[in-house]
């Protein structure tokens, strides 16, 4: 037996086995949720560190211009890592000065909270292969699927995406391929427009490079919280897998070899 078969079969029983099995992703729905700019345990925007945090930011004109300011001192002061614990609140994330893509983006939902922007999730389970550059030597230790809570927001009348948050690329005008294998998260990205889990980037003729929508396994629909996303379906990690790996990913920075010491 060769090295790749076994690597390969180690893959196909590990994989499953890190995710909460008893959820049941399989079935899709259709659904959709009014958000709001309450408090939750994840988004405690209540707490010192989010008012410390909003204190930061200037004046804006516009809601979006708020957002995109946020986005910029957050990206500059939550240093990336690759923390698995989604549920973790947005004050312990802002007291370490650090976090996954998934916690910077719920620290970026917690201050459009504060700020009266509703918010809401939208639930993405994403082919773990996405997240493969990234882990060359742990690849057998990625989960089989990703479920990434994506923001969005309410501007107005109309609800976006976190993706439309700067301004999004056009059809035929190129932009840097997001790759998912350097220090750049799929938070940092946004501000160069570079996700697009919808295809909306694309024409018949031409693939974007910021078109990631065939790594979309399913949409399983909005939920007015991040919270509430999780407590239906679970983390992407059950909880020993998450037990056991929080404390070494989590000083693990995004685009790094190994993990801090």
């Amino acid at each position: 037996m060769t090295e790749r078969t076994w690597s390969g079969m180690i893959m196909a029983v590990t994989t499953p086995l890190l995710t909460p099995w008893w959820r049941n992703r399989r079935e899709a729905e259709t659904r959709e949720a009014n958000g709001g700019i309450e408090p939750t345990a994840i988004l405690d925007w209540r707490s010192p560190e989010v008012r410390a945090l909003t204190g930061e930011l200037g004046s804006a004109e516009h809601d979006r211009d708020l957002l995109q300011q946020a986005h910029s001192v957050i990206a500059a002061t939550v240093r990336p890592v690759y923390a698995v614990d989604d549920a973790q609140p947005v004050s312990r994330t802002l007291a370490r000065g650090r976090g996954s893509c998934s916690q910077r983006l719920a620290v970026l939902e917690a201050v459009a909270r504060s700020s009266g922007i509703a918010t809401r999730s939208r639930g993405l389970l994403v082919d773990g292969h996405f997240w493969y550059p990234r882990f060359r030597r742990l690849r057998f230790a990625v989960p089989d699927a990703v479920l990434l809570a994506w923001p969005e927001f309410r501007l107005g009348e109309e609800w976006i995406s976190a993706s439309e948050l700067f301004e999004a690329p056009r059809n035929g005008k190129r932009t840097a391929e997001f790759t998912n294998a350097d220090g750049e998260t799929l938070f940092d990205a946004l501000a160069r427009g570079a996700v697009d889990w919808d295809g909306v980037t694309s024409t018949p003729a031409m693939c974007s490079t910021c078109d990631l929508s065939a790594t979309v396994l399913r949409d399983l629909g909005r939920f007015d919280s991040r919270d509430e996303l999780f407590t239906r379906y679970g983390q992407t990690l059950c909880w020993p897998a998450r037990t056991l790996a929080e404390p070494f990913l989590s000083h693990w920075a995004a685009g790094s070899t190994a993990p801090a010491a």
